[in-house]
């Protein structure tokens, strides 16, 4: 046998021994927990969805590093100090190879307090509040990486284009938690820039239902918008009792919840004219967007939601990092991911020296005749929104 023919035998033998090498040490073993029951499933299970499909078309392509990938997901059933003990378990106990973030700032912001202290990587997907990054420097995070824009830019699209149309006084309503109180104080924020007058604003308990007090406060003021900074549950039972109480502002927006077809399906004609913020949308121009939804609608019977497609993402971010990292050590991923720049279905990932979002953009939505339409921002919007709000008694 020549040199050369040599050469080549033992090459292709080192290939199968290598490949034989990541079979043996099995799935690269990814643990996350999620909001599969609680205040928050709907939103978590959809997550969740994007998990597994990130995990289904990572397989189907040869996998990580020569390995498959398996998730490992556990319910932390919307709770963050339940979130805190499954983190603990699924680096400790179950020993999985890396880790992926919840559903939520409040259960991101507990969970990332585990994953710091054993210097674990955590890509994480849905945590919009800023305070999970930003932070000083003696409580530093250095392995949590957000995905999506910060909770404060959620209601930016409703406020510009009230404002651009002559609207003048705000009321701002948000549930008494993390992501909530951030997205409420970037709506004010915004308003106050704008010249606007902030004439209410008043929090609620996480799982409240009956905004009956609160929502004859607001119709005594008589506002032009009414900015809600909610979940799912809460933006329906708002909408519902304003219909009930006839609070009947010139614009009125959700922040998470009115973005899935559930918000219209259980609200039917009283969903009209609502606005709503999204992380995306699955006919906005990014790679692969369309095949996505297809494939996600197919495998899973629903629409995906921006929640799934943040999920997908996050996922194959992770996946991106470790493959540039060459291996899963949590300081060499690091790395990848701060100076990894990347577009997927759901847009552009970038981050700065916090791990904190800086090329995201975010779009508003109207609900039109039973569907979403995006009308902000106007380089991004293929309709204009129809306003003002009529009258709930003229429509």
């Amino acid at each position: 046998m020549t040199t050369k023919a040599l050469g080549a035998v033992v090459a292709a033998m080192a290939v199968l021994v290598g490949g034989l090498a990541a079979q043996a040490q099995g799935p690269i073993r990814i643990g996350a927990s999620l909001s599969l029951t609680g205040t928050y499933a709907k939103l978590g299970r959809n997550q969740h969805e994007g998990y597994k499909l990130c995990e289904k078309d990572l397989n189907a392509t040869g996998g990580l590093l020569g390995r498959k990938v398996e998730f490992v997901v556990y319910d932390d059933q919307s709770t963050p100090a339940t979130a805190v003990r499954l983190y603990e378990k699924l680096i400790t106990e179950d020993m999985v190879d890396g880790v992926m973030g919840p559903y939520s700032s409040p259960v991101t912001e507990a969970s990332a307090n585990v994953t710091e202290k054993y210097k674990k990587v955590m890509v994480a997907p849905l945590a919009a509040t800023t305070s999970i990054f930003k932070r000083p420097p003696d409580k530093k995070r250095y392995y949590v990486f957000m995905v999506i824009s910060p909770a404060e830019a959620y209601l930016e699209g409703l406020i510009d284009m009230a404002a651009k149309r002559g609207l003048k006084t705000v009321a701002v309503v948000n549930e008494d938690t993390l992501f909530s109180k951030a997205a409420a104080a970037g709506a004010v924020d915004i308003a106050k820039k704008k010249g606007m007058q902030v004439v209410f604003q008043e929090a609620y308990p996480k799982g409240n239902t009956d905004f009956a007090a609160l929502l004859t406060k607001v119709k005594s003021l008589n506002p032009d918008i009414v900015a809600a900074a909610t979940y799912f549950d809460d933006a329906v039972a708002l909408t519902r009792q304003m219909r009930e109480l006839d609070v009947s502002p010139k614009a009125y927006g959700v922040t998470v919840g009115g973005d899935l077809p559930e918000f219209y399906d259980t609200l039917k004609a009283n969903a009209e004219y609502v606005y709503g913020a999204t992380q995306w949308e699955h006919v906005l121009p990014y790679p692969g967007n369309h095949e996505f939804f297809g494939a996600y609608k197919k495998e899973f019977g629903h629409e995906p939601s921006y929640h799934s497609a943040a999920g997908y993402a996050g996922c194959l971010i992770y996946a991106e990092a470790v493959k540039r990292a060459g291996t899963l050590d949590a300081d060499r991923v690091r790395e990848q991911l701060l100076k990894l720049e990347m577009r997927t279905v759901f847009g552009d990932y970038k981050v700065d020296q916090d791990g904190f979002q800086v090329a995201h953009r975010m779009v508003t939505f109207q609900w039109q005749e039973g569907k979403k339409v995006v009308v902000w921002p106007d380089e991004m919007a293929p309709a204009k929104p129809r306003f003002p709000t009529p009258p709930w008694n003229q429509r």
